[in-house]
This record gives structure tokens, C-alpha cells and sequence, in this order.
């Protein structure tokens, strides 16, 4: 319905202009006529006039008048009282001048009548012969004139509505077409937006009937807009998914262990192993819930760094002390090769999480009694932490996916602390935002090499020229 208002109005409006434009053709060109006429009359009388009055003065007694029969042609010559003096043979009855004066100064026109009938146009031509003052009157029918006029007029009228109809027929021809993309752009919009519930997703291309125009390119800018709102709608609902399942986990764990120790009195000990499992859910839900709102907060762009100057091989050795005695634990050994002392500019507190996140990684996915190594250079202006462990590797197919949120590659073994699928989630985002990225060579059966690239930051080295460095050592 509102498309056909549109239309309609359209249609109205275009018909509305383009019939002012044509009636005021119309009035113009009439009133050009109207007035063009009766001035090449008026030149006409004038240039009959002429060689009458010059053989009227050359021969006053001849009486040349009186001898005039030119079909079409009237002639009177007055004296300045208006009495006629000689008229032309064929002039059957006297020109009534219909009140116009004849006691002119220079040639003036006007409209008369031959008796109650003819109506003519005439000149009167004031001129001297002798002493006297004569006029001499020229008139010619008016018939063809008004005629002319007035069939002009009986056209315009007629063409007039026509021109409308045909141009309210063009145009409604001219805008259907024109707004049938923009009609069937609506219809599309309007299925999708019924789609949007859809759980297998809502977009599909605009359809685009001219790439080249303008309406084509509003198609393919909205088909841009409406992939990338599809992709956040799947990506939202993918993310509500296996957040949902995520944390439904823990909790149904801690209910469980909740309702199993309510169910009967319970020893001391007991009591303590039910709250270490608490624990580990509670670590497990804080660890979600935090990795969570830091990419909640790297999405809106307002994960804010703390920039400050630091050496890179310091917090490196900081988070491998920290997942030394876990380490122990599988008797996994990590080799350091932080020799080279790289200065830095960035948030010391981030970046010590996304270490953390690599090596917790390399312990969780490599078997009893391997080797982690941990490594650091700096190659072609960029600094490169390097991850490798001995562990089950990454397959192929599973490698362009590693970095979206709650996937995992390999199942995690179970009583294992961990960040709920958001770790390189997590670690990229925040790679990113120090401007690096993250580089991952993988294996199965073999191992996973993971390495984080940074830009080299010249100012860090300035800013820590003179401050004591400290080594921190590790048993």
C-alpha cells in the first residue's frame, strides 16, 4: 500500500509539473501569436499604404481610389473630419470606424466594420496633399486572423488533456519501473526481517537488477549491512550456546555436589574434599565470567592498555615461575631460551595473561614427561615469543577455527583448571590490541608451535635506560 502512494504520488507530481509546463507553453506561444499577427498586418497595411499615397501626392486629380478593386483590400481617403473623399470599387458600404479618430499626427491601427458585418483591420496613414491634411484608410479582413487564432485555441484545449493523459500514462510506466527494485528490495527487506527468529540465519542477497546505478549500489551496501549483521546474529547465538553450555557445566556440578552432601551428615573430610570441587567450579566460573568481559570489552574497542615501559624476557620468566609447580605435576619440563633482554612498551599485566594462557595450554595438551620450550627474539624489527610443546598437535581442519570462542581443538582433561574455551580467544584479542598477532604451527601426534608476534617499540628502550633491571630466579 505505501508503495502504491508512493507511486501515485509520484505519478501526480511529475503529471502535476509537466502539465504547468505545458499550459504555460501554451499561454506563451498564444500570446506570441496573438501579438505577432497583428503586427506583420500592421506592416502589411503600412507597405500598401505607401505607393498609394506617393502616386495620390504626384496626381491629386486622378481620382486612383476610385479605380482600386484588389480582392482583400479596402480603401477610403478621408479628409481630417473623417468625410470620405474616395473609397475603392470594391467597397459596397462605408467602413464604420467604430469611434477611431482620423485626425492622427502618425499611422495608427485599429479594428473596424464594413457596414454591421465585416470586421477588418485598418491603417489609418496620415499624409499632406498640398495644403491640405488627408488620411488615407487601408483595411484588410480579419477573418483569417481570428480564425487562425482561434483554431490554435480549439488545438490547445484539445491537446492539452490529451498531453496530460499521455504523460500520466508515461510517467505511471516510468515510475513503476523505477521503483520496481526499490519495491522489490522492500518485499525482500520485509521477508528477512520475519527470518530474523530463524536459527539457521535470516540474510540472503538483495537482488541486484543494475550493479551500476544507484539503486544497485544501495543494494550491495545494504547486502554488505545484512552479512554483517547476519554474522553477528550467528556469532551472538553461538556465543549465547556455548556460554550457556559452558556454564551450565560447573553449576551442575556444584548443585549436584550440593545435594549429595545435604542428603546425610557428613565427616570433616568429606566436607573439605566437597569444597575443594566448589573451588575448582567457582575458578572454573570466574575464569569464564572474566574472559568473558575482557572480550566484551575488546569488541566495543575499550579494552584499555596500560602502556609503560618493561622487558619483555622478565615477564616471560614471571609466567613461567608461575606454571612451574603444575609442570612438576606431569613432569614436563620447560626450557628457556629468554637469554636476550627486549625492551618493550606495553600493559605488563596483559601481556602476563596472554603468556599464561600459552604455556597453561602447553601443559594441559602434552603428555607425562616432555618438554615445553619457551622462547624469545627479535627478527626483522618485530619480537617473537615462541610456545612449542610435544603435545597431541592440532589437525588441519581444525586450525582456521582455534581462535573463536568456547572451541577447542582436543577434548581438556578433565580436572583441569581452564578458561572455558576463551583462552586464544582471549590471547588474541589481546595480541591485538598491542597492535601483534598470533602465529600457530601444529602437528598431530607431533606438537604445537604457537608464536606471538610485536612490533618493536624504539621509546621502551629509552624509557628504561637507567633503571635498575631485575633478574628473577627460578629453582
Amino acid at each position: 500500500m505505501k508503495a502504491k502512494t508512493l507511486r501515485f504520488r509520484m505519478m501526480f507530481l511529475f503529471t502535476a509539473v509537466v502539465g504547468i509546463l505545458l499550459a504555460g507553453s501554451y499561454l506563451a506561444f498564444w500570446g506570441l501569436l496573438a501579438h505577432e499577427v497583428p503586427s506583420q498586418l500592421n506592416r502589411q497595411l503600412l507597405e500598401t499604404a505607401r505607393p498609394l499615397i506617393a502616386d495620390i501626392v504626384t496626381e491629386p486629380d486622378a481620382q486612383d481610389i476610385k479605380r482600386l478593386d484588389i480582392p482583400g483590400n479596402f480603401f477610403e481617403l478621408l479628409d481630417t473630419t473623417g468625410q470620405v473623399l474616395q473609397h475603392s470599387k470594391n467597397l459596397t458600404a462605408p467602413i464604420d470606424l467604430d469611434g477611431i479618430s482620423v485626425a492622427v499626427s502618425r499611422p495608427t491601427f485599429g479594428i473596424a466594420r464594413i457596414g454591421n458585418a465585416q470586421s477588418v483591420r485598418i491603417a489609418l496613414v496620415p499624409f499632406g496633399q498640398g495644403d491640405q491634411a488627408r488620411v488615407l484608410l487601408v483595411a484588410i479582413p480579419t477573418l483569417g486572423t481570428n480564425g487562425l487564432l482561434e483554431s490554435f485555441g480549439r488545438v490547445a484545449l484539445l491537446l492539452f488533456p490529451l498531453s496530460l493523459l499521455l504523460t500520466a500514462g508515461i510517467s505511471a510506466f516510468y515510475v513503476g519501473k523505477s521503483l520496481a527494485p526499490v519495491t522489490a528490495l522492500t518485499q525482500h527487506a520485509a521477508l528477512m526481517a520475519k527470518q530474523v527468529t530463524n536459527r539457521q540465519g535470516f540474510w540472503t542477497p538483495l537482488p541486484v537488477s543494475s550493479p551500476h546505478d544507484e539503486l544497485g549500489h544501495l543494494a550491495e551496501t545494504f547486502n554488505h549491512l545484512l552479512q554483517g549483521v547476519d554474522s553477528a546474529v550467528r556469532q551472538l547465538r553461538q556465543f549465547v550456546t556455548d556460554a550457556s553450555h559452558e556454564l551450565r557445566t560447573p553449576l551442575a556440578v556444584l548443585h549436584g555436589e550440593t545435594e549429595l552432601l545435604l542428603s546425610k551428615p557428613r565427616s570433616a573430610e568429606e566436607y573439605q574434599k566437597t569444597l575443594a570441587v566448589f573451588n575448582d567450579e567457582f575458578t572454573k566460573l570466574t575464569r569464564i565470567v572474566e574472559g568473558l568481559f575482557t572480550l566484551s570489552m575488546a569488541d566495543a574497542g575499550q579494552l584499555h592498555l596500560a602502556s609503560e615501559p618493561l622487558y619483555i624476557n622478565e615477564v616471560l620468566e614471571e609466567a613461567c615461575a608461575l606454571v612451574t609447580s603444575r609442570a612438576r605435576l606431569k613432569n614436563i619440563t620447560i626450557v628457556r631460551e629468554l637469554n636476550e633482554e627486549i625492551a618493550y612498551s606495553g600493559d605488563e599485566a596483559f601481556l602476563h595473561q596472554l603468556f599464561l594462557i600459552f604455556l597453561d595450554n602447553a601443559i594441559k595438551y602434552s603428555p607425562e614427561g616432555t618438554q615445553v620450550r619457551v622462547s624469545l627474539a627479535q627478527q626483522d624489527g618485530t619480537i617473537r615469543a615462541g610456545f612449542e610443546d610435544q603435545g597431541i598437535g592440532i589437525t588441519t581442519e581444525h586450525l582456521p577455527f582455534i581462535f573463536e570462542r568456547f572451541y577447542r581443538a582436543a577434548p581438556s582433561t578433565g580436572g583441569e583448571v581452564h578458561s572455558g574455551g576463551l583462552g586464544l580467544a582471549i590471547a588474541q584479542a589481546i595480541a591485538r590490541a598491542h597492535g601483534g598477532c598470533i602465529e600457530c604451527n601444529s602437528a598431530p601426534g607431533v606438537g604445537s608451535t604457537f608464536t606471538v608476534v610485536l612490533a618493536v617499540t624504539h621509546s621502551a628502550e629509552s624509557n628504561l635506560e637507567g633503571q635498575p633491571k631485575q633478574k628473577l630466579i627460578l629453582a
